[in-house]
Parts: structure tokens; sequence; C-alpha cells
């Protein structure tokens, strides 16, 4: 599923128009993109999904190319949790 169909579905599902439907999605995108890029909080909804900042330290990898070692920084990545609903949609229960 796509963008535009998953508006499409949230704008059935809600009965609104999918121009609001989008406009939702956007903020949320937005709202959960800016505390996560905060890093002192986590995003939680309940059985569905939590997103949270987490840190990767500094390593060394390989060029696959080359072979030569080469050192990648430390950084920031996002952990992104599945809820106990979610989860169980997905066995199919």
């Amino acid at each position: 599923m796509n963008r535009s169909e998953l508006v499409a579905a949230l704008a059935d599902r809600a009965e609104v128009t999918r121009k609001d439907a989008d406009a939702v999605l956007a903020a949320f995108a937005e709202v959960v993109g800016d505390i996560v890029a905060k890093g002192d909080e986590k995003v939680t909804i309940p059985g569905f999904l939590t997103f949270e900042r987490t840190h990767r330290a500094a390593r060394t990898a390989r060029n696959p190319q080359t072979g030569e070692p080469i050192q990648i920084p430390a950084g920031y990545s996002v952990k992104v949790s599945a809820g106990s609903k979610l989860k169980e949609a997905a066995k199919g229960k």
C-alpha cells in the first residue's frame, strides 16, 4: 500500500475528505519526526507502534569492493517496535 492508497483508506474509514486525511497523515509524520529528532522521549501508540531514537556507536566496517577497513562514525537511528495488537494482526488472529 502506498501513501495515496493509505490516504484513500483513511478517508473512507474516517468518513472525511482525502485532503483532510492527507493533512492528518502529514501532521502525524511531522510530529513523530520532531519528537524523534529531539531524542529525549519516545512516541507510543499503545498496541500499535513505538518510535524511539537510538544511538549507534562508532564502528569499523570493510569496503566490499576493496576489503579496506573504513571507520563509520557514531550517529543516531530510529527504532520502530510493533505493539501487541499489530503483532496479533500479523499472525492473522
